[in-house]
């Protein structure tokens, strides 16, 4: 089972997509003369994050929410760990590439969600990949596959991957074995899923901020610890990038491709753009032009993998724990990392953090999962239920499968929703780019960005009515 799931991860990262986010990252910051770069200050207004007034959808700041909370996970925490543990500290420096690029590539999806959204369950927006696939491209089958793969990934491997990660940490410090983890865990994704996306709405809103920002200063104190190997850290990461540290042994192609396929691996789990999953968040909000929630979803990028992901690096290659041979591996590694800066409580700090992260995912992905359910059909009151016991129980096995196996099936899973993602917003990145062209052309003229579907007449017979008319889009 671990060769067969090793021969397609390698299949399909080391030779598809690690090339296909990297060149459509490249191609899309080029087709918008990077913008990433001459507007970031925008990404910072709060006009981003402001109330839309329209009922039938939440905020962009709730939106934003929602997505971080699938976004920030152990792929912040142990899947950084990891890809230094393999990559070497270069592919820190790779996650900051295909991060930089990959948010031109959340600028077109998020878009795009926000283009086709229509209405869902009692009037309330909704939308995503699917979405855009069945009505942008006229496919409805690529959307149904979509969606497949987004209910199997979001709704069971990733949750599994999210509830292992828990289940380990709860062992490794604080001596909570599995078992007890699982039926702990289970009841409480119970408790939440029973609620709706309503309920992780309102969860994310408030947990995934106050969980950041308890994070970062963590990172702070432990790099403040350790401030005087910063600069060595620094040089290391771009030397090790190059391969500049494995020249001399004679691994150079070896630990450059490690460095590369770790990082962008890592970088693209947790960003998540150009995977599909954020725009079933974006499509939610309420916004008067759909670019808004396009650099809404850029911010979020840069704040998961830029900060969280580079904070946590830092924790690790700081403290210098990496120096010796029997260096632990995941975890232990970062609960290693830190315990010189924080002493006997390092232990609970990091299994409440690794535990908040880890269940506002297990919540933001099942939201995702049931907005692609209900893409297929509307489902009947039973089936849904069904389906809700189903992540449950995926909850609870997630606590006792082994590591390597959950991880190798969130790789592939997210590798099959990519290729699939990327196509699409490929194929549908001129209407894209238009609508954002028109958004920056609004801004430079003093005003508020409005949509006017009349001005896109590609657009005509694509919208779902009533979602983007006029009246609709200047409330």
């Amino acid at each position: 089972m671990n060769d067969l799931l090793d021969f397609f991860d390698t299949i399909l990262w080391s030779s598809i997509l690690i090339y296909l986010l990297f060149g459509t990252g490249i191609y899309l910051t080029m087709r918008l003369s990077f913008i990433q770069f001459r507007r970031f200050r925008h990404l910072f207004s709060p006009a981003l994050f402001t109330t839309g007034r329209d009922p039938r959808g939440m905020s962009p700041w709730g939106s934003l929410c929602l997505s971080l909370s699938s976004r920030i996970g152990t792929g912040n925490l142990t899947g950084v760990a990891i890809a230094i543990t393999l990559g070497g500290p270069g592919a820190i420096f790779w996650m900051w590439v295909i991060a930089v690029f990959s948010m031109a590539t959340a600028l077109i999806e998020n878009t795009l969600a926000q283009i086709y959204k229509g209405a869902g369950e009692r009037g309330k927006f909704r939308g995503g990949p699917a979405d855009y696939m069945e009505k942008g491209l006229g496919m409805r089958w690529m959307g149904i596959l979509f969606s497949f793969l987004m209910v199997v990934s979001c709704g069971f491997v990733f949750s599994a991957l999210q509830a292992n990660s828990i289940a380990q940490a709860s062992f490794h410090l604080l001596h909570v074995p599995h078992l007890t983890t699982a039926a702990i865990l289970a009841t409480m994704t119970a408790l939440l899923i029973f609620g709706g996306i309503r309920s992780v709405i309102w969860l994310s809103k408030w947990m995934v901020p106050l969980t950041a920002i308890a994070y970062l200063l963590l990172a702070i104190w432990v790099i403040g610890h350790n401030i005087e190997k910063l600069p060595q850290v620094i040089a290391l990461v771009f030397k090790s990038a190059f391969g500049l540290q494995e020249a001399a042994s004679g691994a150079l192609a070896y630990g450059v491709t490690q460095a590369i396929t770790q990082g962008m691996q890592r970088g693209v789990f947790a960003s998540e753009a150009g995977v599909g999953s954020s725009p079933n968040a974006a499509a939610m909000a309420s916004v008067t032009h759909p670019a808004t929630m396009g650099f809404n979803q850029m911010f979020a990028v840069f704040i998961d993998t830029v900060v969280i992901c580079t904070a946590t690096a830092l924790i690790v290659l700081t403290s210098g724990v990496l120096d010796h041979p029997d260096a632990p591996f995941g975890i232990r590694l970062l609960q290693q990392a830190i315990t010189p800066a924080t002493g006997g409580w390092s232990h609970i700090a990091l299994a409440v953090l690794v535990f908040s992260f880890a269940f506002t995912s297990i919540s933001g992905n099942y939201a995702y999962a049931e907005n692609n359910l209900s893409f297929v059909h509307r489902a009947a009151p039973y089936k849904l239920l069904i389906f809700r016991l189903m992540v449950i129980g995926m909850v609870f096995c997630g606590c006792l499968m082994e590591l390597h196996i959950v991880w190798k099936l969130a790789d592939i899973f997210m590798a099959l929703m990519a290729i699939l993602n990327l196509t699409a917003l490929l194929l549908l990145s001129g209407v894209a780019v238009k609508v954002v062209k028109d958004y920056e052309r609004q801004q430079r003229m003093g005003k508020i960005p409005v949509f006017n579907p009349d001005h896109f007449p590609e657009l005509r017979d694509q919208l779902e009515p009533g979602i983007w008319d006029k009246k609709t889009s200047r409330r």
